[in-house]
């Protein structure tokens, strides 16, 4: 494919082809369409959420944890940005860090999550 296919399209085209590629399992691709789409619209929440979930599907979690961040900086209440950001974490083998990231995120949702739950049990005990 070349260059011109991630860029061709307005940006609700490209929005769902992206999508489309997700949904596929072709991570790499719809990273490509994504990326031209977060830089034209930085503000927007979704297109850089999808594009940090595509980098944590094709293992570039150092990019995940980056779009994570920024997703975090724009919009602090964001529970799922939270979660995501705690399992790239975790894939990294980052667990003290993880374990923060996913109790706010837990806290944020109302849901401990029986991971957390079991480490508060061992904690008490």
């Amino acid at each position: 494919m070349d260059d011109t296919y991630y860029e061709f399209g307005t940006p609700a085209d490209r929005w769902d082809r992206a999508q489309l590629f997700f949904e596929a399992k072709e991570y790499l691709t719809a990273a490509r369409i994504l990326g031209g789409l977060v830089q034209e619209a930085p503000e927007q929440v979704a297109p850089r959420l999808l594009l940090a979930r595509s980098y944590y599907h094709s293992a570039r979690l150092t990019k995940a944890e980056a779009e994570l961040r920024e997703v975090l900086e724009r919009s602090p209440a964001e529970d799922y940005a939270r979660l995501m950001l705690g399992r790239t974490l975790e894939r990294q083998g980052r667990q003290t860090e993880a374990a923060t990231q996913l109790r706010m995120a837990h806290a944020m949702t109302g849901d401990l999550g029986p991971e957390l739950l079991a480490q508060d049990q061992r904690n008490q005990g």
